[in-house]
């Protein structure tokens, strides 16, 4: 006999001589105390380890292919010219002749500035010369027949140096006589405001029947080439090399702009000019882009984002940038092995261009690669690719 089966004979023994209540007591007590020491025993045995759960995740493919390197900075659109318009002399406006942002060439007429007072000028100065020159002929006469008679003796080499520094006299007022006349007629001219350059006119400063003088500082309106437009932006010092590599032996790197969300690209254009010094407060270095802007889709002073094609790297090894991690030991990835468990492999990385990261050593091409579901992930664990029956794995 046990010793369960012995605690419970022992309790219907001592029950036997007694009846009732108490028998049962007995009773319950013995199966209670039975039922504690299976609940003991079962507890104490070794429990199964649960098998392993697979980590939904999303995977890439290391491929070889040809990868752009670009640098990037944020940049500002600006025009080529930058004029001010204004007038070079007093008068009252009478006409305007353009519409607030509309597209001029050079030399089409602006502004129109009350002509009268200097068409009067024009006159006055005309008449002065042609007094002028009506003297000039008489001393030139004077001078001939004075010559005839110094030659003949019958006057004094006195008078005709006399008559000569008269002409001279006369000549000389002729001449600013002539000088006055252009000036009238340059004041004529620039009643005509004309644009100095192609562009876009802006909202005018000034209003027809407004009296403007040559020294005012605020302008008539102010004109901006639009097409075509440039860009100025900047990239790190340590890359100035880099970009006058990319422009040696003729070349003319590519720079394209996109929005400031870098969503969408705005224009194509060429680089156009590297600064001749580093920024010593920012440690970067200007450039220029140049933008053909047919459509319009550059505006003056707008911020872009712009990006300057600066190398290629031929036949690189490359994977998404996301499955690239970093830790005190270097830079790795989580490589899927076929028996669907990852292998921690350490990388070297290259170049990073958007998403896409080129490297120089650690994966063979074909190699997939765990993109996002990384931080449930150790070496060794077991995975399911998504499109295998798993969720979308956490990015």
């Amino acid at each position: 006999m046990d010793a369960n089966e012995s605690v419970i004979h022992n309790a219907v023994e001592a029950a036997a001589p007694r009846r009732g209540w108490k028998v049962w007591l007995g009773l319950a007590v013995a199966v209670a105390v039975l039922a504690t020491v299976a609940v003991k025993g079962l507890s104490g045995g070794a429990k199964p380890a649960p098998p392993q759960r697979a980590v939904p995740v999303a995977t890439g493919v290391a491929r070889i292919g040809d990868m752009p390197v670009n640098l990037s900075g944020l940049g500002t659109v600006v025009p080529t010219d930058a004029v001010t318009v204004k007038t070079r002399v007093d008068g009252q406006i009478m006409k305007i002749h353009f519409r607030e942002g509309q597209l001029v060439n050079a030399g089409d007429l602006l502004i129109t500035i009350d002509p009268r007072p200097y068409q009067v000028q024009l006159l006055q100065a005309e008449g002065q010369m042609a007094k002028d020159q009506s003297v000039l002929r008489n001393a030139r006469m004077d001078l001939a027949r004075i010559q005839s008679l110094f030659d003949q003796k019958i006057v004094s080499r006195q008078q005709l140096d006399t008559q000569s520094a008269l002409v001279d006299q006369c000549e000389a007022a002729v001449k600013a006589d002539t000088g006055s006349v252009e000036n009238a007629k340059l004041n004529l001219t620039y009643s005509r405001i004309t644009a100095p350059v192609s562009g876009k006119v802006g909202l005018r400063l000034v209003d027809t029947g407004n009296t403007v003088k040559a020294s005012d500082t605020t302008g008539l309106v102010t004109l901006t080439p639009v097409s075509p437009i440039n860009v100025l932006f900047s990239v790190p010092a340590d890359n100035v090399q880099n970009v006058l590599d990319s422009s040696r032996g003729g070349k003319v790197p590519v720079v394209e702009v996109f929005d400031r969300d870098m969503t969408k690209k705005l224009a194509s254009g060429t680089l156009l000019a590297v600064d001749n010094q580093v920024d010593a407060t920012t440690g970067t270095v200007r450039i220029k882009a140049q933008f053909a802007n047919k459509d319009g889709a550059l505006f003056p002073n707008q911020f872009v984002n712009a990006r300057l094609l600066v190398d290629t790297l031929k036949g690189a090894l490359m994977i998404p940038a996301a499955a690239v991690q970093r830790s005190p030991n270097g830079t790795f990835v989580y490589v899927i092995k076929p028996d669907a468990t990852v292998e921690l492999r350490i990388v070297e990385p290259q170049a990073t261009e958007g998403d896409v990261t080129a490297l120089r050593k650690g994966l063979n091409a074909g190699e997939k690669v765990v993109v996002s579901g990384l931080d449930k992930l150790r070496p060794g664990s077991k995975v399911l690719e998504e499109g295998q029956g798993a969720p979308k794995a956490a990015k």
